[in-house]
C-alpha cells in the first residue's frame, strides 16, 4: 500500500477496499521502533547517571579536585590514626616531702635558731588569760644559771649542760609567780634537768612587785620541760603569807603562767616550720 498526493492507494487493482492486513503489520512496525526507541532512550540515561557517579567517586578518592576543596590537604585512610587517644592527667610517682615538724626545730639549738631573748617569751607589759589580766613585773636573762636558783636547782641545771635562764614576774591580787626558762643545747638535757629538779627557780622582785617567797615562807614550785627548754615557776603571796592546798588564787596564777610558757615555746617551733617549708628549694 503506498500514500500517493491524491489519496490513499488502496493496493493492486484498486477495487476501493482498504487492504486492513497491510494496515495492520504497518501499525506493529511502528509499535516495536517506539518501544526500541524508548528502551534505547533508558539505557542512555542510565549509562550517564552511571558515569556521573563513576566520576565523582573517582573525584572523592582523589583522581580530581572540586573549585571549594583542596583535595590535596585531605589524609588517606592510611594517614589516619588507628583510634583516638584522650590526654589523661599525669601524677609523679615520688611522694612530696613531709611538711617540717615544729618539735625539731625546739628540740635541738642546731636547728633551734631563732634568737633567745625575754621579749621573744615573754612580750608586752602584760599577760591575759581568758579573763584574767597579769601585771608584768621585772624580768631578767643570764648565762649564769646557777645564780637564778634556789637550793639544788642551780648544780642540776649546770651538770645538765644550762646555757642561760630567762625570768619574768607576773602578779595579781597578791599573788606573784616568777617563771624560769632554763635552755639547754638539745631537749634531753632539758628533760633530765626537769626529772632531777630539787629547789626551784628564785624570785625575782621589782616591776611594782615587792620580794616575795624569800625567807622561809612556803611557796608553791613547778618544774617541766619542752624541747630544749626546761622551766620552772615560784608562786606566792607578796605578803609573805604561807600558801597552802587551799590556795586556789596562788595555783591558778602558778597555772596560767606555765600554760603560757608552754605554748610560747611550741609558738616558737611552728614559726620556725612554717619558715622553712616556705623557703624555696635550692
Amino acid at each position: 500500500m503506498s500514500f500517493g498526493q491524491g489519496g490513499p492507494s488502496w493496493g493492486p487493482g484498486d477495487s476501493g477496499t482498504p487492504d486492513w492486513a497491510a494496515l495492520a503489520e504497518a501499525s506493529a512496525a511502528r509499535s516495536r521502533r517506539k518501544k526500541w526507541l524508548m528502551i534505547g532512550a533508558g539505557a542512555l540515561a542510565t549509562a550517564a547517571v552511571a558515569a556521573i557517579v563513576a566520576v565523582a567517586v573517582i573525584t572523592t578518592d582523589g583522581g580530581g579536585t572540586s573549585p571549594d576543596s583542596d583535595a590535596s590537604a585531605l589524609p588517606s585512610p592510611t594517614d589516619l590514626p588507628s583510634e583516638t587517644s584522650v590526654p589523661q592527667p599525669s601524677f609523679s610517682s615520688v611522694a612530696p616531702p613531709p611538711p617540717p615538724d615544729p618539735e625539731d626545730y625546739i628540740a635541738d639549738e642546731r636547728k633551734d635558731t631563732a634568737p633567745v631573748t625575754v621579749d621573744a617569751f615573754f612580750p608586752g607589759r602584760k599577760l591575759t588569760m581568758g579573763d584574767r589580766v597579769y601585771a608584768k613585773g621585772a624580768t631578767g636573762r643570764t648565762t649564769s644559771c646557777a645564780a637564778t636558783t634556789q637550793g639544788a636547782l642551780g648544780s642540776i641545771l649546770v651538770s645538765n649542760g644550762c646555757d642561760q635562764v630567762i625570768r619574768a614576774t607576773y602578779s595579781k591580787d597578791g599573788v606573784a609567780v616568777t617563771v624560769g626558762l632554763a635552755v639547754f643545747g638539745t631537749e634531753a638535757e632539758a628533760k633530765k634537768a626537769a626529772q632531777q629538779a630539787s629547789g626551784g627557780i628564785a624570785s625575782l622582785g621589782g616591776g611594782g612587785v615587792p620580794t616575795f617567797c624569800r625567807g622561809g615562807s612556803v611557796c608553791r614550785r613547778t618544774a617541766n620541760s619542752h624541747g630544749r627548754y626546761a622551766y620552772f615557776t615560784v608562786g606566792g603571796f607578796t605578803s609573805g603569807k604561807n600558801v597552802t592546798t587551799s590556795d586556789k588564787g596562788v595555783y591558778a596564777v602558778g597555772d596560767d603562767l606555765t600554760d603560757f610558757t608552754f605554748r610560747q615555746i611550741r609558738h616558737r617551733g611552728e614559726v620556725q616550720a612554717s619558715a622553712a617549708a616556705a623557703a624555696p628549694v635550692v
